[in-house]
């Protein structure tokens, strides 16, 4: 690639947000949305499963300024963890959770919360219907939450089918973007952990076409920096990334590596 693409990639606003599946107190392993299956975190970053450890050294060690907390307990259906949410707030200036939200009752403990640099991430594997995911928005604001189009191997995992009326991914998009969504991430489950590549890039590609306003974001397989680059190119807004960092595939070496403009996917106003 030659430099003059190097830059214009560079030129685009964009996040690359660690994960870290939280289950009992201990970061977790997601391999393909299995969660029964899923066993403490083996990380190159630090000897425990220990998220808060763990979240200091992506931060410290990659520099990255927006994390993504999978309270998996919360999303099974217990009670969203405040205390320990409150500790990544100190750690990072941007924190995404994932607390298994149903509708606008269960949202309310984080919108308690300090609202400064949080994102209250809305999944279709847990929200109620359209109804409930406006009525998150409203309380929260559009520019505090973020949709997951929670897929696995390409077929939707929601909560309710029937509230929806469709099981099109680009459909649901549609209405979640209706109801007022102004960020949306495109997960397939059935990759996470895998490797596999995210397998969504033309879903991508088709709703920011048709919403070019709407902020999109793609997650679950990716495992080598050319993947982000390509993906950043198509027109995503950022990229989540977990087992990749943890096992070294993608760490601070690629970092170094990079071209300086490119170097802005790792480190934006540090």
């Amino acid at each position: 690639m030659v430099r003059e693409e190097w830059e214009d990639i560079a030129s685009m606003d964009f996040d690359v947000i660690p994960v870290l599946d939280i289950k009992r107190g201990q970061a977790v392993h997601a391999v393909a949305g299995r969660r029964a299956y899923y066993q403490p975190l083996r990380s190159i970053l630090h000897p425990t499963s220990a998220p808060i450890e763990l979240a200091r050294l992506l931060r410290g060690t990659l520099t990255l300024r927006t994390l993504y907390i999978a309270d998996l307990d919360a999303i099974e259906g217990g009670c969203p963890q405040l205390a320990f949410y409150r500790r990544f707030m100190d750690l990072t200036p941007e924190v995404w959770i994932d607390a298994g939200i149903r509708d606008v009752l269960s949202a309310a403990p984080l919108l308690e919360l300090d609202r400064a640099g949080i994102t209250i991430v809305v999944g279709l594997e847990t929200i109620g219907g359209p109804r409930e995911l406006s009525a998150v928005v409203g309380r929260a604001g559009a520019e505090r939450v973020v949709f997951s189009l929670d897929l696995d191997d390409g077929q939707p995992r929601m909560a309710d089918r029937d509230t929806w009326a469709t099981a099109d991914p680009f459909d649901l998009s549609r209405r979640a973007i209706e109801q007022g969504v102004s960020r949306l991430l495109i997960l397939d489950l059935s990759r996470v952990g895998t490797g596999r590549g995210v397998g969504t890039e033309d879903l991508m590609i088709r709703i920011r076409a048709a919403y070019p306003a709407v902020d999109v974001f793609v997650g679950g397989g990716i495992s080598r920096i050319e993947e982000i680059l390509r993906i950043r190119h198509a027109g995503s807004r950022g990229v989540l990334l977990g087992s990749a960092l943890h096992d070294g595939r993608i760490g601070r070496a690629n970092w170094l590596d990079l071209p300086a403009p490119v170097r802005s996917i790792w480190a934006r106003r540090r």
